[in-house]
């Protein structure tokens, strides 16, 4: 039997990303935001107040990275989620971040975090809190790399957000092979 929750906006796995992008004045700015993925095959598209410091930010430079938050950082990752760059800033730095100008997009990438998605901005309606960036680069940092020379999601240690009981939880380990495994079941 199923038990019903009503209209909420409940999914799994749920990403938990950290946009970060300059301001005007130069200052970088990130926030935590769970919303959102791959739209199309270079598209990125997430549901992003527009009060965020970040959005205004996004919005003024026209570019924005977007880091897989990780197992090592979780109380960073909130942090820059829980805080407003509106009142505090400097949060970034308060939570131990640090930036480096990405080389491919106005925006920075946050050292501590290894992996992100360099985005151009695409369109933003306030109205609906769409935002869309068209995906100009994926960098990652060596360390995060397994002998094939990809992302090893063992090694990255991505979180996602778990909104019914308001936790992180870590993606663990890998259970099947995709485009392969279902051909086992004959066709």
């Amino acid at each position: 039997m199923r038990k019903n929750f009503g209209a909420k906006p409940l999914l799994y796995p749920q990403p938990v990303f950290i946009l970060a992008a300059y301001g005007s004045d130069g200052v970088p700015c990130a926030m935590n935001a769970a919303w959102g993925g791959i739209s199309e095959q270079k598209e990125i598209s997430m549901c992003i107040s527009p009060e965020h410091r970040t959005m205004k930010n996004i919005l003024e430079t026209g570019a924005f990275t977007v880091s897989m938050a990780t197992a090592d950082y979780v109380a960073e990752c909130d942090y820059v989620g829980v805080v407003s760059g509106n009142d505090v800033p400097d949060k970034l730095e308060k939570a131990g971040f640090h930036t480096v100008k990405s080389e491919y997009v106005n925006a920075p990438l946050i050292d501590e975090l290894p992996m992100a998605v360099e985005c151009k901005l695409v369109s933003y309606d306030p109205e609906s809190c769409r935002l869309v960036g068209e995906i100009v680069n994926v960098s990652a940092d060596e360390r995060v790399l397994g002998k094939d020379k990809n992302v090893d999601p063992a090694l990255l240690r991505p979180i996602t957000f778990d909104p019914m009981n308001n936790t992180y939880v870590v993606l663990g380990d890998t259970i099947g092979a995709a485009f392969s495994d279902g051909f086992k079941i004959g066709g």
